[in-house]
């Protein structure tokens, strides 16, 4: 069971989150069977809730993957929004853009095709909430790209941060994933002292950071 959490607390979690719809069920399938990593349920219930507080209108993903998050956050927007989201895999691109065709949401969401640390530099549009879940050892590049994009006010939302709970404890790292380990952390310090944001990190799913922008800074 991916969870930072004790198995028996996040079963509990879990059968105690609604249901999702049959589409995403059957996207929870396919990346079950594929090997596709996909937000966890408890995840995509406090992204629904923090969607509905927010009520965003444009919003910005790192990561698509077969579209499994864009599409629950579409579940919980109303009125005029967006969402922008970026791939680079040639496969879950196509994937992902069947799912949003068979949602009949392609006119609302839209992927950017390429590395992120590539396309995230070019972007220029303003977003009131953007969600990290890509490369974890980019983060960083990531945060500093996604500052200049969001408005104050806005929520940046980053997933998997605690990495298995190795960020947490150096007796749970696994050699290879130091350097990814020691990012994260770097990343965490820093969302935590930055002037003019206030973010909270949350032991859920595999760790899941919120990074909120004052509203009266520029």
């Amino acid at each position: 069971m991916s969870s930072v959490n004790e198995d028996y607390i996040t079963s509990y979690i879990r059968d105690i989150t609604p249901e999702r719809t049959e589409q995403l069920k059957i996207l929870e399938d396919y990346a079950r069977e594929n090997n596709v990593p996909i937000i966890e349920p408890e995840v995509g219930q406090l992204i629904k809730v923090l969607l509905k507080l927010h009520k965003p209108r444009e919003i910005l993903e790192v990561g698509t993957a077969i579209g499994y998050s864009a599409l629950l956050m579409a579940e919980s927007l109303e009125g005029d929004w967006s969402i922008t989201t970026m791939e680079r895999n040639p496969q879950m691109i196509a994937r992902a853009r069947e799912n949003f065709m068979e949602s009949g949401l392609e006119d609302r969401i839209r992927i950017i095709e390429g590395d992120a640390r590539e396309t995230f530099p070019h972007l220029t549009k303003e977003y009131d909430f953007i969600f990290l879940d890509a490369a974890k050892g980019q983060y960083m590049e990531f945060l500093g790209y996604a500052k200049n994009l969001l408005r104050p006010g806005g929520l940046i939302v980053s997933d998997n941060v605690l990495y298995k709970g190795m960020v947490a404890s150096d007796d749970l790292v696994v050699r290879r994933k130091r350097t990814i380990v020691n990012r994260l952390r770097e990343f965490l310090e820093y969302i935590n002292n930055m002037q003019g944001y206030t973010s909270s990190v949350l032991p859920l799913g595999d760790g899941v950071a919120l990074t909120y922008k004052e509203e009266n800074l520029i």
